[in-house]
Parts: structure tokens; sequence; C-alpha cells
């Protein structure tokens, strides 16, 4: 992996993330690679998305411009609730949780679908572990305001993973699949959920979830819950890691130490090795349309970011 020359190649933005979450630099050494991120008018334009949080529906999940993917990018990058725009957003999370304590988005489920065709506070379990995710890495007390969620949604799981679930007011609203299927991508964030918490990255639960999404990359060409597809789309490189894709998924079982010996995760690796240019850089082979503005919203040159998301699962398997 070819840190410098990643490093010379990248925005400043990039370039503050990289020194910090790939060269392990202090945090007081990068005051001025902070400032200059900062000054970038992309992280500008994501701050101030992310402030009022709640004002955009969440109705489609595969959507790179919702507040939370924003907010997780820049707290990916090693940002944090200093930022009053960052604060401003995890406020705004924390004033929407449910009895459980599963903290909620504003949504839309029309009646055709099962809902009740009005906006409303719920939650579904391929968005409510993200906020907690969110919460978790702004640094959020855990055992007053994420513990409890996490212990509900975790009492959700299956021998197969995460099933499709919703809270009340979403009334009978399913995904696309077999009741008995897990759903693929809520199984995902959920699994990348518990890879931060102590008392869960070794759990069955976890180890459940792992399993669920090795043996769909196993059985790619004839299982597909929820119409979840692990094909030729799937195994295309694309960033940032917001969906259901093989750097999203390498990237977060690459975080599961359990893993790392396993066929069917090293295969996943080799995948995503041998699209490595000379350089030891990668190209974008799909993107999404929002993100034209970004060096990973195209397919013809190699893109630093998506690059350094790849070094970064890399890294984790030394």
């Amino acid at each position: 992996m070819n840190y410098q020359k990643l490093l010379e190649i990248s925005d400043d933005w990039l370039k503050y993330a990289i020194r910090l979450n790939l060269g392990h630099e202090p945090e007081n050494d990068l005051v001025e690679a902070r400032d200059a991120a900062l000054d970038d008018e992309r992280i500008k334009k994501y701050l101030s998305d992310i402030t009022n949080f709640h004002e955009s529906l969440v109705t489609n999940h595969k959507n790179p411009d919702l507040p939370i993917q924003k907010l997780l990018f820049l707290l990916d990058l090693g940002f944090d609730k200093e930022i009053p725009e960052i604060k401003t957003a995890i406020d705004e999370i924390l004033k929407h949780r449910d009895e459980n304590g599963v903290y909620q988005s504003m949504t839309n489920i029309p009646k055709h679908f099962g809902g009740t065709g009005e906006d409303v506070f719920s939650w579904c379990l391929c968005d409510a572990p993200l906020l907690l995710l969110a919460l978790l890495k702004a640094g959020v007390d855990y055992s007053k305001y994420i513990k409890p969620g996490v212990d509900y949604l975790v009492s959700l799981c299956r021998d197969n993973g995460f099933p499709c679930a919703v809270s009340p007011e979403l009334g009978k609203f399913r995904g696309p699949g077999r009741k008995d299927d897990c759903c693929p991508y809520a199984t995902l964030i959920m699994a990348d959920l518990l890879s931060y918490i102590p008392e869960y990255r070794d759990s069955q639960v976890a180890v459940s979830s792992v399993e669920a999404l090795l043996n769909l990359w196993e059985n790619s060409l004839n299982h597909h819950p929820y119409m979840f597809y692990m094909g030729t789309d799937f195994r295309k490189l694309k960033a940032p890691s917001c969906w259901y894709d093989i750097v999203s998924v390498a990237g977060i079982l690459s975080k599961y130490e359990f893993v790392k010996k396993d066929a069917r995760f090293i295969e996943m690796i080799e995948h995503i090795k041998s699209k490595q240019d000379k350089d030891g850089l990668f190209t974008p082979e799909s993107a999404y349309q929002k993100l034209k503005g970004w060096d990973f919203g195209q397919k013809k040159e190699p893109s630093p970011y998506l690059t350094y998301l790849c070094y970064q699962i890399l890294e984790r398997l030394k």
C-alpha cells in the first residue's frame, strides 16, 4: 500500500483522513490538516446539509444524499461533534427515540405497501442501526443513549441474520421477500454496529450475522433474499460505502478477527486486490450519479477515496 502516492493525489479533505486513519498520526499534529479539510466546499456543503437532519424523508435507503449517510461519511473521515454542525445533527437524532431506545427517522410508507401514507417518525431495521452507529462514532454516552436500542435490535436476530423489521408506526410494511429470509442490508449494518461494541463483537449474534453474509457470497448464484444480489453489479468497486456492494461488505467483515481466515472472505479480498493498478490505486467501476463532484463519482481514473477505503480493509488484515 503506497500511502505516500495516495497522499500526493488526494484533496485536502482526504489528506486529513489518510494521515489520521491510515498514518495514525496524533490528532494534535493535524490541526492545520483538519482546518484545510474543513475548508473544502464539499465538506462545508455536507456539514450544512446535516443540520436539518430530519428534513429529508427516508424513502430510499440506497441514497447517498440522506443526512445519515453524509453524517457517517464525515465521522468516518475523523470529524467529531466538536464541529457545531455535527453536534447539531447528533442532538437532532437524540430527540426522537421510541420506548425501546431505538432512534427514529422521518419516513412515509404508502398505504398500498402496508404503511399509513403519512409522514411519521418511525424506524426500519435498514436505517435504525445507522443512527445508533453515528451516535457511537460521535462519542455519545453508550450506556445511557445507545445500549438500550442496541439490545432491542439484537433481540430481533435469528439464526440466519436479521429480518426485515419495522416499528409499529409503519404498519404491515415488509420488503419484497420471504418472511423467513434475512434482510442482507439490515444484517450488514447490524454487523457493522456490533463490530464497535466490545460486549457484542464476539457474540453469537455477531457470528450469525457474519456467517449469513458469507453464506450469501458462497451461494450468490442462487440465493437472493429480498432481491439483494451478489452478482456482477455487487462485485464492482464503488464508493462511498453506504449500500450493499463488495467494498461495503468486505469493509465491515474485515473488522472481525474471526473472519480473516475464512475462505469465502479471502475470496472477496482477492477479488478486490485484483482490481489494483500498477501504482496501487483503485478505479471505481460503478458510481452514484449524485456524487459527480467527488473523485469517486466517476469511472475513468483512479479514485483516492476508493483507494483509501480499500487500504483500510487491507490494513486490518495485517
